[in-house]
């Protein structure tokens, strides 16, 4: 009985688990850093094609979401083209689904695309991580507009 609860659980584990699979040659789409260089940031979008899209940095990801035409060349027409969306998350440095994360913002602590967003699994990460780097607020994805991506890239 007990090896096949092991059984299960295990099963459980690679069906419900993300990996973050770059290379040290991988860069990120909008600031063609490598983003192997700074791993507690690397945010990822898979296509429904199977093709892998990489960001230095939850921001990037965010902005490429809000605006993929403005990378035409990844074939992105709609989120019904997007499988998985991915963040790091900050605390534990395991790949989460971005769109369930809690996201804080104005933290004094930047990633290697400036100004940014740090990703957490739970509310109470994000909390304590807000308190102690001084984060203005606590936001989900869907809080996230291109208005704030721009604002954090010096844009407005």
């Amino acid at each position: 009985m007990i090896k096949v609860v092991l059984a299960i659980v295990l099963a459980a584990s690679v069906l419900f688990s993300y990996e973050m699979d770059y290379t040290k040659d991988t860069e990120c789409l909008v600031r063609h850093f490598k983003v192997y260089k700074d791993p507690k940031w690397v945010a990822k979008i898979e296509l429904k094609s199977g093709k892998k899209v990489f960001f230095s940095s939850p921001k990037s990801m965010i902005e490429f979401y809000h605006r993929p035409g403005k990378w035409f060349d990844v074939g992105v027409k709609s989120e019904d083209d997007f499988k998985d969306i991915l963040v790091t998350d900050f605390e534990t440095l395991k790949p989460i689904k971005a769109k369930g994360a809690f996201y804080v913002y104005g933290a004094n602590i930047t990633s290697p695309a400036g100004d940014d967003l740090a990703p957490f699994a739970t509310y109470e990460a994000a909390e304590n991580y807000s308190k102690k780097h001084n984060g203005m607020r606590i936001m989900n994805f869907n809080d996230i507009s291109d208005a704030l991506i721009r604002l954090l890239n010096g844009r407005i």
